[in-house]
């Protein structure tokens, strides 16, 4: 497990994109943390360092998930789970039609359905630093 302090979106885009290239297809990056907390933009560092334009990367909180594809990158789905409740709403957005993609998976809100979180993933959890506007982002296994 470890510790990163980020600063700024910039920061937290950083250490997404640095764990990016540890990724590989099949792989589920589940994010933890409350609302403003960097989520989004922690998804923005994991496509950039994807190879894939993260300028296109928003929040799929109504649409409930976001597919971001470029030719020669891997596949990244973006799912945000913040109106799942419970597994009749999370079968319905597809989510477990995902868990065999050869795209990777990243997850907001994942404390909404940490049940059905496959073991062997990544845990992301961010959660507000000491200093104002700083974030601990804490990196470790589902």
């Amino acid at each position: 497990m470890t510790n990163r302090a980020s600063r700024s979106e910039i920061e937290t885009m950083e250490i997404a994109a640095e764990l990016a290239k540890t990724l590989h297809p099949g792989d589920i990056v589940a994010l933890f943390g409350g609302l403003g907390m960097g989520k989004t933009a922690f998804v923005r560092g994991l496509a950039s360092g994807l190879g894939l334009d993260s300028t296109q990367v928003c929040s799929p909180t109504f649409a409930l998930m976001n597919e971001y594809r470029r030719p020669g990158a891997p596949t990244l789905y973006h799912f945000d789970m913040y109106r799942v409740q419970g597994d009749d709403t999370l079968y319905a957005t597809g989510f477990y039609d995902y868990l065999d993609s050869d795209g990777i998976l990243a997850i907001e809100w994942s404390e909404n359905i940490v049940h059905a979180l496959p073991k062997g993933g990544v845990r992301v959890d961010i959660a507000l630093g000491e200093s104002e506007g700083q974030r601990v982002i804490t990196i470790g296994n589902c």
